[in-house]
């Protein structure tokens, strides 16, 4: 037996540290072990890799990405409460967990890293779409990172599998497949989590390619999207007026009708139109 196995049950753990969740944090506790050890094994093998992950709190999925066999955990936790039941798991799997408590957006993970690296998280709420994003939009590419498997609240997680047409499609489905190839691998009712969120969850797994799919400057693509959605219904001639006089004429000359709304272009379209203006 491991000495991750004699560690006390999670509702334990809770109770002996008063670590209520934190609706401030957006805490939402997953207590189920067989759930987070499930979580844990659609990172894959996880024993050569270190693994980041943000917002643990009482350690359930620290806890079985150690049990899985992860190399090396490094667990950034912001609410100081959770800091010693962390630390519990760490002396009872020497050598293979750090815990900093920090911000996850304001720590620099990659100093505390080895690569091949992994980042598997329950992410808190409030911060998990700002992470992604950061982490798909680093400024050089293959990030440090080779595969993210996150667990967002389950409209979000949509929003990043997203094909163009659907109501979910935007920025953040343009972001993840340019560089990823990304999927949903599972969804959790509310009744999973302490306290129950209002909506269900979803895992989204998240492979990064080696080079992006299609050719674009990162910043211009950004750029481009961000205007684009930024008013969803608005044809891109309007939404899109402030990057350029001649948008209608570039917008024809890479194959986008004027009149089309975002929600209708490829990933494709979007990348020869950042070319074009880029270049242009």
């Amino acid at each position: 037996m491991s000495g991750i196995d004699t560690l006390p049950p999670l509702r334990e753990v809770i109770a002996a540290h008063d670590l209520a969740p934190r609706k401030s944090l957006g805490q939402n506790f997953l207590l189920d072990l067989n759930l987070t050890a499930k979580i844990a094994r659609q990172a894959g093998d996880l024993s050569k890799c270190d693994v980041l992950e943000i917002g643990p709190g009482p350690g359930g999925l620290t806890r079985a990405l150690l049990a899985e066999g992860a190399r090396r955990v490094l667990a950034i936790e912001k609410d100081a409460r959770c800091l010693p039941a962390l630390e519990d798991i760490a002396a009872a799997a020497p050598g293979r967990l750090k815990v900093i408590g920090g911000d996850a957006l304001a720590v620099d993970s990659r100093q505390h890293l080895t690569p091949p690296i992994r980042i598997v998280a329950n992410l808190p709420y409030n911060v998990g779409t700002e992470l992604l994003v950061r982490w798909l939009t680093p400024p050089e590419w293959p990030p440090f990172w080779s595969s993210l498997t996150l667990m967002f609240q389950r409209e979000v997680a949509e929003r990043i599998v997203a094909h163009p047409g659907s109501k979910a499609y935007g920025r953040l489905a343009l972001l993840a497949s340019w560089r990823c190839d990304a999927r949903i691998v599972m969804t959790l009712p509310p009744g999973a989590f302490t306290p129950p969120p209002k909506v269900s969850s979803a895992v989204v797994h998240l492979t990064a390619l080696p080079a992006p799919r299609y050719p674009a400057d990162a910043g211009t693509l950004e750029r481009v999207i961000a205007m684009a959605f930024n008013q969803r219904r608005k044809m891109l001639r309007s939404a899109l007026k402030g990057l350029r006089p001649d948008i209608e004429d570039v917008l024809r000359a890479v194959g986008i009708p004027p009149t089309d709304r975002a929600e209708t272009v490829t990933l494709e379209k979007f990348c020869a139109l950042a070319r074009a203006i880029h270049t242009g």
